[in-house]
């Protein structure tokens, strides 16, 4: 049941900003990188990264963990680390020469689904082959919610 209450709480992580960027349009579109580059002149992040994302994520995954009875301590773990492991694909994809919001199966799931559940091990006492089976579950459904987000014209790329 744990496992599944943190698939939950993942998804509502890494999904929030999106509801969050369909409902509030421009307002709060500041990319956390500030437009920066890094010394390959390359943006750090890129624009889709922005603090109205982390506040989205923060929001909705305290009140999912609250829904599905899980600490508010447990829901920021997974909120900050979900958003950390989107920043480091971010990251990484823009030094592979990836443009914003460019599609990389497996990067794109795993650093977001993987570290939250790092963070959660040892407060919840979790299996290796619990926290693989979660990615795993994460990578389909976050494919399945993204082309349905798509559907509904939510989100602006089918992945």
């Amino acid at each position: 049941m744990i496992y599944l209450q943190l698939l939950f709480l993942i998804i509502v992580a890494n999904g929030s900003p999106i509801i969050g960027r369909w409902l509030m349009n421009e307002h709060w579109n500041l990319p956390i990188d500030g437009g920066a580059v890094f010394m390959d002149g390359r943006p750090i992040l890129g624009t889709s990264k922005t603090y109205r994302g982390v506040a989205c994520s923060l929001v909705g995954t305290l009140l999912a963990g609250a829904l599905v009875g899980l600490s508010w301590k447990v829901s920021l773990i997974v909120s900050l680390l979900a958003m950390l492991g989107d920043c480091l694909s971010s990251f990484v994809k823009r030094r592979l020469g990836y443009p914003s919001e460019a599609q990389a199966p497996g990067l794109d799931q795993i650093p977001e689904s993987l570290l939250p559940l790092l963070g959660a091990w040892n407060v919840l006492n979790l299996s290796a082959l619990g926290v693989g089976l979660t990615v795993a579950m994460f990578i389909v459904a976050g494919q399945v919610l993204s082309l349905i987000g798509y559907k509904l014209h939510i989100r602006k790329h089918p992945y």
